[in-house]
Order: C-alpha cells, then sequence, then structure tokens
C-alpha cells in the first residue's frame, strides 16, 4: 500500500516529465530553410539546396542540348588551358572546378558559401570564354 502512495504522488510529475504539459500547445511556424528535408521517407535527403544544384546541372544540360541542335559541331577550339575542348567539355570543366572550389572552401574555411559561388561564377566565366 506504501508503493502505491508513493507512485500516485509521483504520478503528475511523470506525466509532466514525458511532455503531456505540452499536448495542446500548437506548434509555433517554421519559415523556409534550405537544410530542412522536402520529402521524408526518401532515400536521398533532398533538400531545397540539392534540388537546386540538379535543377541547375539538368538546365545546363538542356540548353546545350539546344544550342548544340541549332549549331551542330560542338563549337570546338584550342583554348588558354592548352586543351581542345567543345561545349560539352567546358561545361564539365567548369562543373568540375567549381566542386573543387567548394570543397576547398569548405575544408578550409567556416565561412558562408557566397564567396565561392562568386569565385565558381567566375570560373565558368573564365571556361565558357577562354578554355
Amino acid at each position: 500500500m506504501r508503493y502505491l502512495a508513493v507512485l500516485l504522488a509521483a504520478l503528475p510529475s511523470m506525466a509532466l516529465a514525458q511532455g503531456w504539459g505540452n499536448v495542446a500547445k500548437q506548434a509555433e511556424p517554421k519559415g523556409f530553410s534550405w537544410t530542412d528535408p522536402l520529402f521524408g521517407g526518401t532515400w536521398m535527403a533532398w533538400t531545397a539546396a540539392t534540388a537546386a544544384v540538379f535543377i541547375g546541372i539538368f538546365g545546363a544540360m538542356a540548353v546545350l542540348t539546344v544550342i548544340e541542335l541549332r549549331r551542330p559541331g560542338g563549337d570546338e577550339r584550342r583554348g588558354a588551358l592548352g586543351l581542345t575542348t567543345t561545349r560539352g567539355d567546358r561545361l564539365f570543366i567548369t562543373l568540375m572546378g567549381a566542386v573543387y572550389i567548394f570543397l576547398a572552401w569548405l575544408g578550409l574555411t567556416d565561412m558562408q558559401l557566397w564567396a565561392p559561388l562568386g569565385l565558381s561564377l567566375l570560373w565558368a566565366t573564365f571556361c565558357f570564354w577562354k578554355a
């Protein structure tokens, strides 16, 4: 009987410890976040940022396809890097360079990613203009 009295006395504190005091409270609305998952329960954590990267890559490939259909031949030229490249080669060099710029930035600093984005856009301009 003594154990039952202790259990009944501790019951309200156990219920509050489990979060029952927050049952009727409304969740605070959250704003947009680039890192929140878009879909739950999938094999890949699709965030707005990863979706934007993939949409950008496939968009660039679509633009290059349209240009290739209008002006076939790949627009080969020998650039500043000493390579004979086509439009697709220049896109690949641009994407690989952007990956290395971002990885180096993430590995060497803890600053925000706006500066490597600018560097990557400058790299893309260089690749399509001079490479």
